[in-house]
């Protein structure tokens, strides 16, 4: 029986989503940008859409521009605040150690073009030290980046702590909230973040097709150039598939939210009982009071992650080390580095993450897999 544990990675586009995308790969072929019926008709579906999308995070329609995915709203937002109050003279950007590459990646592009970029430690559960943050910031700082959730460990952040910090200060805030959408409960209105981003295909929806969310009156240069679409502020011809299944992938996963978050938890509780039953020995990685349920990130000591991968694989059951991003690459994590654990344990993580038809059958023959396979490597070892 294979079991798909990977949703952190990807998920697997809704039935729903699946049936919307298709007339757009056929007959609704249209430029969005023409004046004809069926540039209209494509014009109007991606409307749609973004109304979709900024329901799900009760925000402003205007306020939504649609991206390639993640990474492309992630550095959108950082390269593009960092250009437009890099004029006022604010060349300072706040950061975590343990943010997505999107968001690391970028910042030290930004190192390398002259700005000063602090990184700001976690404890040992993966939070931020907030204290940190508050002494970080000076009268040069332009942004601070912080995710909402932790995509390898799922330790949540005090985003609203953090925000408000930040308005008080006179400093924008961007979160990477990709894994907390469609689990946490997320209101643009409510919460004091400046700029958010969100993936498509993390909520059971295309790859390739992403957002990031823009208050207003934030300063922003784009990135790219060539067109009026997206208000001027990401120019070139949609991927209207993809922006039609995200509309309806948000629409799908804002009305299932509760009930889906509820089943998160009840699926990772059942994995972790099954495991203590098994008796094998394990190391939660991160904070299970302040996580998105979906990711359980764990350690099994004196065993080694890409073996335990290897064996779990053939046993039919898929998961990670961590960020698909860095996967096939030797090195350990950049999260679990950041929050000190030993290095067996490091060593030794292994991301099961949850999802759309995933059960609770699954997580105990999970763990009873996981546990056999455990055992036999420390017998050989």
């Amino acid at each position: 029986m294979a079991i798909y544990l990977d949703h952190a990675a990807t998920t697997p586009i809704h039935p729903d989503v699946k049936e919307v995308m298709l007339p757009f790969l056929d007959e609704w072929f249209g430029n969005p940008s023409s004046i004809h019926q069926y540039g209209r008709t494509v014009r109007m579906a991606i409307d749609r859409a973004r109304e979709q999308v900024a329901s799900a995070l009760n925000a402003d329609p205007a306020r939504i521009i649609f991206t390639s995915g993640g990474t492309e709203a992630d550095n959108f937002a950082l390269l593009g605040v960092a250009a437009a109050y890099s004029e006022q003279g604010k060349n300072h950007i706040i950061t975590s150690q343990i943010e997505h590459h999107a968001v690391l990646d970028a910042c030290k592009y930004l190192e390398r073009i002259g700005f000063d970029v602090t990184y700001i430690p976690v404890n040992h559960q993966g939070r931020i030290e907030t204290e940190a943050l508050k002494q970080a910031i000076n009268s040069k700082t332009a942004l601070i980046s912080v995710m909402y959730g932790n995509n390898e460990v799922g330790t949540l952040q005090p985003i609203e702590e953090i925000g408000n910090l930040a308005r008080d200060r006179g400093v924008l805030f961007h979160t990477d909230a990709v894994q907390a959408f469609g689990i946490e409960e997320i209101d643009v209105n409510g919460l004091p973040v400046d700029l958010l981003t969100i993936s498509s295909h993390k909520i059971n929806g295309p790859k390739g097709s992403g957002a990031l969310y823009l208050s207003k009156n934030v300063k922003i240069v784009p990135r790219l150039f060539g067109g009026s679409q997206e208000r001027r502020k990401r120019p070139g011809t949609e991927n209207v598939p993809g922006i039609v299944g995200f509309g309806k992938a948000a629409e799908i996963t804002a009305s299932v939210r509760a009930e889906h978050r509820k089943q998160m938890c009840l699926l990772r509780k059942a994995l972790l009982k099954e495991l203590d039953q098994e008796r094998v020995h394990y190391v939660v990685n991160g904070d299970l009071e302040y996580s998105l349920p979906h990711i359980c990130n764990l350690s099994f000591p004196g065993t080694d992650t890409e073996t335990l991968l290897m064996n779990l694989d053939l046993e039919g059951i898929a998961c990670a080390s961590g960020s698909a991003c860095t996967s096939g690459t030797l090195e350990v994590s950049h999260v679990l580095e950041a929050m000190h654990l030993s290095d067996e344990v490091t060593r030794s993580a292994i991301r099961f993450s949850f999802g759309r038809g995933n059960t609770v059958e699954e997580m105990k023959e999970t763990a009873k897999k996981t546990a056999q396979i455990v055992r036999r490597l420390m017998k050989e070892s």
